[in-house]
């Protein structure tokens, strides 16, 4: 499964908002689709004001879902709400990540996706020791299809949920810089 990345534009506003009110991602997502909504959580990233890339997900020329990869150095309230469970180097990431129509849904292009991110990572952050992915632990789908990509739940504990109907409770993945690619 051969995937690439293109840089999120306003552009594909009307396509992450169709996907963002898919039910498999708006359960766990829980995002205002207003257009003033988006602009707000989006625009920031896109204009450089927030340091998230935010990408879609492509096969051939098909977009296929999105994802968006932050370091925790830019996110130090993140480290610091990790921090009663595990130690999250500034320098690793995060990604956050869906697949957007539900006819690729358990096929393999989740975890095609997430491997391909982080491939890309490792090549545009020579310094990033891991890639840390906190997920809720009513979302099996999700923490599964990061198992399928490799990461390995290293830690559990409380974290406040994307949506207010979930538990606390949350498992954090983990997967480390392969060692022949540390610099």
């Amino acid at each position: 499964m051969q995937i690439s990345f293109r840089p999120l534009t306003r552009a594909d506003f009307p396509l992450l908002t169709h996907w963002l009110e898919q039910p498999h991602v708006l359960r766990w997502w829980n995002h205002d689709t207003a257009p003033a909504a988006v602009e707000a959580d989006f625009g920031p990233s896109i204009d450089g004001s927030d340091a998230a890339e935010l990408f879609i997900a492509m096969h051939a020329d098909r977009p296929i879902g999105y994802i968006q990869r932050y370091t925790f150095a830019d996110n130090p309230g993140y480290i610091e709400e990790l921090a009663s469970i595990i130690h999250a180097p500034g320098a690793a990431l995060s990604i956050d990540y869906f697949i957007g129509a539900p006819e690729l849904l358990r096929q393999g292009w989740g975890a095609a996706m997430i491997r391909a991110c982080v491939a890309d990572i490792w090549r545009d952050y020579p310094a990033a020791p891991a890639v840390i992915v906190p997920v809720n632990a009513a979302n099996p789908a999700s923490w599964r299809v990061l198992e399928r990509a490799g990461f390995a739940r290293t830690a559990e504990g409380p974290l406040m949920p994307d949506n207010p109907i979930d538990g606390r409770m949350h498992y954090i993945y983990r997967t480390e810089r392969p060692a022949h690619l540390v610099p």
